[in-house]
């Protein structure tokens, strides 16, 4: 099956990218899930549109990720949250919620899609978050979370 990606799918492609892939996988989990669409003519047309849309808000070059994963490291980030008498958060830290205080705190706009959390932030306290810049650069951020 031929589709064209809507989203970046890890290990599949980004955004624009005509893929082939598996029948059931297309239609059972790309296509219901707005990943991908189905080739036709026509879409090709709007590859163009979602291409424009990518190279508009992503990095570039390698030489730039690494800048920008320079001015990230030395980053305070600091999140003010609702919590409990014990330190537990009411909800969870997401990854919209750290795009917002990285620009805050005077560090560059990050698409929420490319920050990994790989344990749920419940807790006040400090917590490493990565964030993907380049398929070769990723950078390592420290949010704090404090009760407010």
């Amino acid at each position: 099956m031929k589709l064209i990606l809507t989203n970046e799918v890890s290990g599949l492609g980004t955004p624009g990218d005509v893929v082939e892939v598996k029948d059931g996988y297309g239609r059972n989990f790309l296509i219901p899930r707005g990943y991908a669409m189905r080739w036709t003519r026509g879409a090709e047309k709007q590859i163009e549109s979602i291409k424009k849309a990518r190279d508009a808000r992503e990095i570039r070059d390698q030489g730039t990720a690494k800048e920008v994963a320079g001015q990230l490291g030395a980053l305070r980030v600091r999140l003010v949250t609702r919590a409990g008498d014990s330190g537990r958060l009411f909800g969870s830290i997401t990854t919209g919620d750290i795009a917002e205080a990285v620009k805050a705190a005077g560090g560059p706009i990050l698409d929420r899609r490319r920050i990994e959390i790989v344990n749920p932030i419940k807790s006040v306290g400090s917590h490493k978050v990565s964030v993907k810049l380049h398929p070769e650069v990723s950078a390592s951020v420290d949010v704090e979370v404090v009760a407010g």
